[in-house]
């Protein structure tokens, strides 16, 4: 037989066998395709339902917190370090406040959650160097004396001091830097992110001028505030108050060497007004953090600013500010 007749049916079987491989090909292209966008709704539907709970949990972590303080003010006018409000929370499992038997205790045992309550006005007020349009040398004068013990450049806080003047003057300098609003900011006034990191403990950008909370502050800003005073004197002063707390500025005020200036009730105090509230909650292998700054005028607490940082698989690197 001619050659073409056995070459015809060989072609057909190749072109049924290609149009075989290419029909299981696109069907397991299609399931797949199908089954990865399945696994990616029920991921971001998870990963949303924990979002929403983590919100919520660290909401009520906030609103329990402000409850506290707001109670504290009803027990006195001085806040130290030994009362409710300064006891931190360490990393509890989630499932130890709530009740047994819930059908998301499960769930509940693998969140993690702990916070503290710190006091903004145990640091020296950044916006304390400004008053009245200009920089005030007491400030100064106490910054000075801060950066000095911690080996700073000088020079950044005459930067620093002169820059936040012109920012809280609008309109006087259009150059003029944006006034900060909290103290990761104030690179913005000439401050280097070396030094900013050593000043952190120390120091705090609050709303208005405000005295330094004698009862809850460290040594080294005792040392910085209160002119004359030696490191060594203000460490005394802070394990006189481990036995009792200051109750009033005299208490404070008699342990204080003669010769030195007395203290100003404009610039140390043994109350607060402003507290910082952080929150942080561990959930697998994300983790949560969360953290405010509050005002207490009496028994009113308010939350002056709010920001989340999100870590993990939630949404990594990701940082919501909420004003």
């Amino acid at each position: 037989m001619p050659p073409s007749r056995h070459r015809l049916p060989a072609r057909r079987h190749g072109a049924a066998l290609l149009s075989a491989m290419l029909t299981v090909t696109l069907v397991a292209t299609l399931a797949a395709t199908a089954l990865w966008r399945q696994w990616r709704h029920v991921e971001i539907e998870t990963a949303e339902r924990t979002r929403q709970q983590t919100a919520w949990l660290l909401s009520g972590a906030q609103d329990w917190a402000r409850l506290i303080l707001r109670e504290d003010a009803r027990s006195g006018s001085a806040d130290h370090l030994a009362e409710p409000w300064a006891v931190p929370l360490q990393e509890s499992r989630l499932s130890s406040f709530l009740a047994s038997g819930q059908g998301d205790a499960d769930q509940a045992e693998e969140a993690f959650l702990s916070g503290q309550i710190i006091d903004l006005q145990s640091r020296l007020n950044v916006l304390n160097l400004v008053d009245e349009n200009k920089v005030s040398d007491a400030s100064l004068q106490d910054f000075g004396r801060l950066f000095a013990l911690l080996g700073l450049p000088a020079e950044e806080l005459a930067l620093m001091a002169e820059n936040l003047r012109a920012a809280s003057a609008p309109g006087e300098d259009p150059a003029a830097s944006l006034l900060p609003q909290r103290t990761e900011q104030l690179t913005w006034l000439g401050l280097s992110a070396n030094s900013l990191d050593r000043l952190a403990p120390y120091i705090t950008l609050l709303p208005e001028r405000t005295p330094v909370n004698l009862n809850t502050a460290p040594p080294e800003v005792i040392y910085a505030c209160v002119a004359g005073l030696e490191m060594a004197q203000a460490q005394r002063m802070v394990a006189e108050r481990s036995a009792s707390h200051f109750r009033t500025l005299a208490d404070a005020g008699r342990l204080v060497p003669g010769g030195i200036r007395p203290l100003n009730p404009s610039r140390h105090s043994v109350s607060s007004r402003f507290f910082e509230i952080r929150g942080r909650l561990r959930y697998g292998p994300s983790a949560v953090e969360d953290s405010a700054m509050v005002q207490r005028d009496g028994e009113v607490v308010k939350v002056l600013w709010r920001k989340r940082d999100v870590q993990g698989s939630l949404e990594t690197g990701r940082s919501a500010a909420l004003q």
